[in-house]
């Protein structure tokens, strides 16, 4: 009596022997069949991105199953997910009572990494059973990226910009970035154990090894091969890696699944905490390391009694970026330069380097220094010289900047000359100057010879001021006193002129009289200039007797302070007329009265104010290149009463607080050039007013600008069609598209021989192809296409050639694809959209046909256009079966196209099934084919037989192609129907034809000889009759090796890669059907390549097999099968 195909079962379970006859009764227990029970399966691989919702739907037919199937849903091989329904998982079922069709659904709310994995959905019913294997991938949620204007200026060239300058809120579309593509995980440690001595610090460096020692002590204790253990099925893995802040988990196998074990650190037992999480399950024990940091960096042991296996964890920070790009310097020869940077993290590790030259802190010269301070890192070169000209660069494991440097002789500039004085005897003389750095010293001589200090002559330096104090000036002191800039052939003289007193004889009666002094600070007879700020002291000589009154006044209005910033001091013979602190409201003309009773004299003086110029106005960026901008600015509208000599520009970059002067000697125009700047990074400019007292306050900060220079012009520009009136072109992007970016293309023609372009598009155009419509018939046009950005347009691409606006007659042609040369089949509701692409021109007319008659578009729809036609139909049907036609037609010219279609369905059951003949335990079944057959052949029959009192039933045959067969091993003294499905191309019939009668197996009066029994003993040794074959497979192909056993009691079977034991490893599913084992390998990798044994061993001995298995990558695979064609 034939039973149901029992399913496969695991390895281990007790089977009967593989070479032994296997004997049923009818009393046994029934046993599941692998059927196809699911109409909808999960889909193979699922990719999911952490923290959304994921759902998975699996559908049951029950129209075949006397009872409601069970659902269950597995991840791995044993964990039932039913257990864990909740907030994160949950669970639904409904059924469809039309079409008999169970719904099951299973969704993971918020995905994270851990669910990551090998899923089973697995349905059973009384006598049948299904499983679909499915898995999912989780993949980290990308961040989305702010919207900031500095983000896109992106250069492959210009390393301190890289991830800083963002152009596309400024174009007009902005583009979608090409998503990057991510590249594959590295064991740094294999890395390590790969790598020559000598690279260690190079690969420490590119990913975040700070302990190098430690390193290097580890990796050496690492290389250590270990002992065998007995205690270990599968040991640690040697290293693993993980990156900061995240878990990570150490797996081993125990022998002993009772077995107790410690974990260590660094030789120090682990407790458990929050942190360490120790779990056992089965032989497997694991150790989770949750928030990894620096000091889980460590070698960690698990201990079975005597015995240890150890592995190295190395924790990676994450890559160190720069949050504080360098700034530029300009600077003259001697100044201290500082670059600094800021990084994301303290403690990272910055290499510095000049040009192509690593700085540290060996080098042979000391002009070098570097200072961390936090995350912030300097680099300080105490003391610039020409040879520091240059670029530096700052790099870290996650980014780059770069700073210029440049250096210019000192230039010093006299910016007060000293004045010549006239003293009279016990008086002070004060030689002054003033020079353009406060930084320079000098020294003072008197006729050649230089003056020393002492009690009565001191010499000061405050900033950038130099004075000689002569105190109770003597004869002797008078000569020529000269200042001498030490370091520069620079120097300043003046003369000390002494006065001597020479009393006469005075009448008493004597008229008043003013005695001015032409020497000092008066440039002519009655004017005297002040610097603004300065002190202005005028002592006028007064004689008369008897002694005169004074009065001073400016204008109309007295001054008759005698404290004060501006006074009046009266002393004998002499008056001083002092201003503090000159400003510019002090200038004007100063008057001196002196009377007395024998008369009065008058003088009147200009004093004058100069001052620094006010700072220039409207500064402003007029134009920009690649590398430059052109900056212009108004004169100052106060000079400060002295001619401008000129003006002094400086530059610094948007969000820096560093300016970089551009010049040092004085520039005398209103428009300036800067060079040498970086396309795509903002700046501003401010510009300084110079005349002979001194620079005026900066100007107001420029715009913001940015170098930006034109697209180059647009590449392989090409005719693609010609119309009567239309002409189509194609061409490439420009090969330089800079940091402006690329705003669309602009279209331009002309007739041959004129000179004015017209513009085809009004708006630019972002694609690489247009069509220039309304073009007269018959003209030659020549065509121009000018890429456009925010810098402007770029250099033309211009056809060689003028083109001929007329349409070129083509023949139509239908091409036909290849799967629709032969007879085109499907089943009944599937949706049929058939493309077929022709050529011709103008525009080919199509029509179709079926079998011969005009195609009713209400069944079929039908869409054509210059290039193709396609025939759709969304839902099929019997009737749409036929052969359609195809017909382009260009004037008189046609081409043809015939399709056959077919659609088909299940077959009708078959009819007149009977039982024709009866013997023994047989009976011969007979009938006649369906009277529909679906619109395809027939390629079988299925026959099934009941049992009238269990009224199950059971397969007797599948695929049988004729329509009568034998039914075999039928039960004495039972009573059996029958009933046969037919089968097409879509599957069995829907509905059976039971036979019309019935088969009774009768009783004879056979009596049955009782023969003694004698026990056979089928112990034997494991012995493999098929071995395991050496196998060379693609990879990413699944793929199975097989080999053949037999022995009793059943044996056990073992599989291993290179020696090692397998386990549950999801990849590998291992079976074992009557003694054929078989073990699937699911989408190999190279790291599954390797040697594969199998091993059977039972009471009596062992067996073992082994292959080799070779793993090519599939461009192998490729180039062979190219050189194979």
């Amino acid at each position: 009596m034939p039973v149901p195909v029992p399913a496969a079962k695991p390895e281990g379970e007790d089977l009967p022997p593989v070479d032994g006859d296997s004997e049923t009764d009818g009393d046994e227990p029934e046993s599941t069949e692998l059927t196809g029970l699911f109409v909808e399966k999960p889909p193979d691989n699922v990719v999911a991105v952490a923290g959304t919702d994921v759902t998975f739907i699996a559908k049951v037919d029950s129209t075949t199953l006397t009872r409601k199937p069970t659902m269950k849903w597995l991840k791995g091989k044993w964990m039932d997910l039913g257990s864990k329904a909740g907030k994160h998982v949950q669970f639904k079922e409904t059924y469809d009572r039309n079409t008999k069709i169970y719904t099951y659904e299973m969704k993971i709310i918020k995905v994270v990494p851990g669910d990551a994995g090998g899923y089973r959905c697995e349905v059973t019913a009384k006598d049948k059973c299904d499983s679909s294997i499915f898995e999912i991938s989780v993949e980290a949620a990308q961040q989305t990226e702010q919207a900031d204007i500095l983000s896109t200026f992106k250069r492959a060239d210009a390393g301190e910009d890289d991830g800083d300058l963002d152009f596309s809120a400024l174009l007009k579309a902005a583009k979608k970035k090409r998503p990057v593509k991510e590249e594959p995980e590295i064991d740094v440690w294999e890395l390590l154990k790969a790598a020559h001595p000598s690279e260690y610090e190079k690969i420490a460096f590119e990913y975040g090894i700070t302990d190098l020692r430690g390193m290097l002590k580890r990796l050496k204790k690492m290389k250590v091969e270990p002992k065998h253990s007995e205690a270990f099925l599968k040991r640690l893995d040697s290293c693993y890696s993980v990156d900061k802040g995240k878990k990570i988990v150490l797996k081993c196998e125990v022998t002993d699944p009772n077995t107790q074990v410690k974990w260590l650190k660094n030789g120090q037992e682990i407790k458990p905490s929050a942190k360490y999480i120790m779990e056992a399950n089965g032989n497997i024990r694991t150790l989770t390391i949750n928030k990894a940091t620096l000091a889980d960096d460590a070698a960690y042991e698990c201990v079975v009694g005597d015995d240890k296996c150890f592995t190295e964890v190395f924790v990676k920070e994450p890559p160190v970026t720069i949050t504080k790009l360098m700034d530029d310097y300009h600077v003259v020869v001697g100044e201290r330069v500082e670059f600094e940077v800021e990084v994301s993290e303290e403690g990272a590790h910055v290499m510095w380097f000049f040009e192509d030259i690593e700085l540290h802190k060996d080098m042979e010269t000391a002009k070098f220094r570097f200072k961390k301070d936090g995350r912030k890192h300097t680099l300080i070169i105490l003391e610039a010289t020409l040879d520091d000209i240059g670029m530096y660069h700052a790099w870290t494991n996650g980014g780059h900047t770069k700073g210029e440097l440049e250096v210019e002789e000192k230039q010093l500039e006299v910016l007060q000359d000293i004045a010549d004085l006239t003293v009279k005897a016990t008086d002070q003389a004060v030689f002054k100057c003033e020079v353009s750095d406060d930084k320079v010293t000098g020294k003072w001589f008197k006729d050649g010879v230089e003056v020393l200090p002492s009690d009565r002559i001191k010499m000061t330096h405050i900033g950038r001021f130099h004075r000689l104090v002569i105190d109770d000036v003597k004869p002797e002191d008078a000569g020529d006193y000269t200042f001498v800039p030490d370091g520069y052939a620079l120097s300043l003289s003046a003369k000390l002129n002494f006065l001597e007193i020479k009393i006469d004889y005075v009448p008493r009666q004597d008229p008043p009289k003013i005695h001015l002094d032409t020497t000092g600070n008066m440039v002519s007879q009655n004017t005297i200039i002040v610097v603004a700020g300065n002190k202005l002291r005028l002592d006028v000589e007064i004689t008369g007797e008897p002694a005169p009154t004074v009065v001073w006044s400016k204008g109309e209005q007295p001054i008759t302070e005698n404290e004060g910033r501006v006074r009046v001091e009266s002393r004998k013979d002499l008056s001083c007329f002092v201003i503090e602190g000159a400003e510019r409201e002090d200038e004007g003309n100063y008057t001196i009265c002196v009377t007395n009773p024998s008369g009065e004299d008058k003088a009147v003086l200009f004093v004058k104010i100069v001052d620094v110029p006010d700072p220039p106005e409207h500064v402003k960026c007029t134009s920009v290149e690649e590398d430059s901008a052109t900056i212009t600015w108004e004169a100052p509208k106060f000079d400060g009463g002295a001619p401008l000599k000129g003006y002094l520009m400086e530059r610094k970059k948007k969000g820096s607080s560093r300016w970089t002067k551009l010049n040092f000697d004085v520039y005398d125009s209103t428009t300036y050039e800067a060079k040498r700047m970086i396309e795509g990074v903002l700046y501003e400019m401010r510009v300084f007013a110079v005349n002979s007292i001194g620079l005026s306050p900066p100007s107001l900060n420029s715009k913001p600008f940015m170098p930006i220079a034109p697209t180059s012009e647009p590449t392989r520009l090409s005719v693609h069609d010609v119309t009567d009136s239309t002409c189509s072109l194609k061409w490439l992007a420009p090969e330089k598209i800079g940091a402006g970016g690329l705003d669309g293309y602009i279209i331009e023609y002309c007739k041959e021989g004129d000179t004015e372009w017209v513009v085809a598009n009004k708006d630019p155009c972002e694609r690489q192809w247009f069509v220039v419509r309304d073009l007269p018939v018959g003209e030659k046009i020549n065509f121009r296409v000018v890429a456009i950005n925010v810098a402007g347009r770029s250099p033309p691409a211009t056809l060689t050639q003028p083109v001929t606006i007329r349409e070129i007659m083509e023949h139509p042609k239908i091409r036909l694809p290849r799967e629709l040369r032969t007879k085109y089949i499907r089943k009944v509701g599937e949706k049929l959209n058939l493309t077929i692409p022709f050529q011709g021109k103008p525009r080919p007319v199509a029509t179709w046909y079926k079998d011969g008659q005009p195609l009713d578009e209400k069944m079929v729809n039908v869409r054509n256009s210059n290039i193709d036609s396609i025939l759709f139909i969304r839902s099929a049907e019997r009737e749409h079966s036929g052969k359609y036609e195809l017909v382009l037609k260009i004037e008189n010219m046609e081409d043809r196209a015939t399709i056959e279609i077919r659609i088909v369905d299940k077959p009708a059951p078959p009819v007149n099934v009977r039982a024709t003949d009866i013997w023994g335990f047989n009976a011969a079944l007979e009938w006649e084919p369906p009277k529909d057959n679906g619109n395809c052949e027939i390629t079988g029959y299925t026959i099934q037989k009941a049992d009238m009192k269990t009224k199950e039933w059971f397969t007797v045959y599948e695929h049988n192609r004729r329509t009568n067969c034998t039914a075999s091993d039928l039960i004495m003294g039972n009573e059996y129907m029958f009933r046969i499905y037919s089968e097409n191309y879509c599957g069995l019939s829907e509905e059976p034809r039971q036979s019309k009668n019935t088969a009774t197996i009768t009783k004879t009066g056979l009596v049955q000889k009782q023969t003694p029994y004698k026990e056979k003993d089928m112990s034997r040794v494991p012995k493999f009759t098929q071995p395991l074959v050496d196998r060379s497979v693609v990879a990413g192909y699944s793929t199975a090796i097989s080999c053949a056993v037999r022995g009793f009691p059943r044996p056990k079977i073992t599989w291993m890669k290179n020696k090692m034991l397998l386990g549950e490893n999801p990849k590998y599913l291992m079976t074992n059907n009557q003694g054929v084992l078989t073990l699937n390998i699911r989408k190999p990798s190279a790291f599954d390549g390797g040697k594969y044994s199998c091993m059977a061993v039972n009471d009596l001995g062992t067996d073992e097999v082994e292959c080799k298995l070779e793993i090519r990558s599939k461009n192998s695979w490729l180039e062979k099968d190219g050189r194979g064609r």
